[in-house]
């Protein structure tokens, strides 16, 4: 990494964690053995995020079996899933108070349906346990299986988000397994469904301007209604270095251009990620 890289700019900056409220997100969290893409992300919002009493849940246990560039979840040979964990989920989400919640978790290859059957029991018992509250889902591919994606759709979640990552160009780089196509595919399939897509991207990958916008472009061919654009920072030694700090005012520029294309919400900014501010997107 060049040394214009080493140290972060001033609007990278992170708020530390704390708060009552905080205290009692991560309480809660611990004490039902929940897993959360906050910590396991190494989100930089998680400090506002849990103060503010939201989090966002992994399902599925904290191990993937991909090995994607950019993150920071660990990979290898996960444990089953946890019978347990549908009715834990549900029963934080009461305990929390969420009147939103979103929920994500790890790539599942060594199980035959990939996790979907896992995904519909635990959002079936979270409408089960918490009916007024609203859902979103952040997906894997699914190794873009319509079975398994409309397993997911049939549980009627409020918003289905799929994130493409990155460009056509830089996924084979950034991306262990997943696919552009497939997964332009299975945004695609959660739109014709009638649930509202989403989807994200990281910048200071090595994309160039015009791949951004080929992006956005092909995201909204395929239905796409929601769109989130954010610094990629690097978690670990381990993964991608970061090739550019994008400044806020051109994450300013992609949300208006965002906007004019017709995308319903676009949320552009360096510590924007998936699920940030995700209740203004349910209708």
């Amino acid at each position: 990494m060049n040394e214009r890289l080493d140290r972060k700019p001033d609007w990278l900056k992170i708020k530390l964690p704390k708060g009552t409220n905080f205290k009692q997100v991560k309480n809660i969290v611990n004490r039902y053995h929940l897993h959360t893409i906050c910590t396991s992300g190494k989100c930089p919002n998680m400090g506002e995020c849990w103060a503010a009493g939201t989090a966002t849940l992994m399902i599925l246990g904290d191990v993937c079996t991909r090995s994607c560039k950019f993150c920071a979840t660990q990979t290898g040979k996960p444990l089953p899933p946890d019978e347990a964990e549908p009715s834990n989920v549900a029963e934080s989400i009461r305990l929390m108070g969420l009147k939103h919640a979103v929920l994500t978790s790890v790539d599942r290859d060594d199980l035959p349906d990939k996790g979907s059957g896992h995904w519909a029991k635990t959002l079936d018992e979270i409408k089960r346990v918490n009916p007024s509250v609203t859902i979103e889902v952040l997906i894997p591919d699914f190794d873009g299986d319509s079975e398994l994606v409309q397993k997911v759709i049939d549980a009627n979640p409020d918003i289905i988000s799929h994130n493409l990552e990155t460009v056509r160009r830089l996924t084979p780089q950034v991306r262990s397994r997943a696919k552009y196509k497939v997964s332009l595919n299975v945004l695609r399939i959660i739109a014709t469904s009638g649930i509202v897509p989403k989807s994200g991207i990281m910048l200071g990958l090595g994309e160039t301007r015009d791949e951004i916008l080929e992006t956005m472009d092909d995201l909204f061919e395929v239905g796409c209604q929601v769109l989130t654009l954010g610094q990629y920072l690097q978690p670990t030694k381990m993964n991608l270095p970061v090739q550019e700090y994008v400044h806020p005012d051109v994450f300013e520029e992609y949300r208006k251009i965002g906007l004019e294309k017709g995308f319903r919400f676009v949320e552009s900014a360096p510590l924007v990620r998936s699920s940030y501010h995700a209740e203004k997107h349910v209708e």
